[in-house]
């Protein structure tokens, strides 16, 4: 993440060029919860002309807790997740929650993310 001074200088354009393709449409800053412009690495690519990561990337939150007296816990941490993709302008393309322990692999929904990546259906 890149303040706009930062992205500036890394792509040698003034800020000020920075705030008029902002609101241009040429290159869209991200805001933060408090309105504050930002720029991502995808911004670095696409500023360069290059296609951006978040194309080919799929994006998956995995939320979980140990045992079924944590399901309020599961619940904070849904909405904790779901403050901070939007905080960062994550598209989420799928959501997994799931209750089980963490010192075993007998957590289905955990080993069907892992194998979709390892046959490549999904990138981290």
């Amino acid at each position: 993440m890149y303040k706009p001074n930062e992205f500036a200088k890394k792509i040698g354009v003034s800020v000020k060029t920075l705030q008029r393709w902002d609101v241009s449409g040429r290159l869209p800053a991200k805001r933060t919860l408090s309105d504050h412009r930002y720029y991502t690495e995808d911004d670095l690519l696409i500023a360069k002309g290059l296609k951006p990561l978040e194309a080919n990337r799929k994006v998956v939150v995995y939320c979980r807790v140990s045992s079924n007296a944590q399901k309020p816990d599961l619940k904070n941490q849904v909405t904790a997740m779901e403050a901070f993709c939007l905080g960062r302008g994550l598209a989420v393309n799928e959501w997994v929650s799931e209750i089980g322990g963490g010192l075993n692999f007998k957590r289905k929904k955990f080993l069907a993310i892992i194998m979709s990546m390892l046959k490549g259906e999904t990138k981290v």
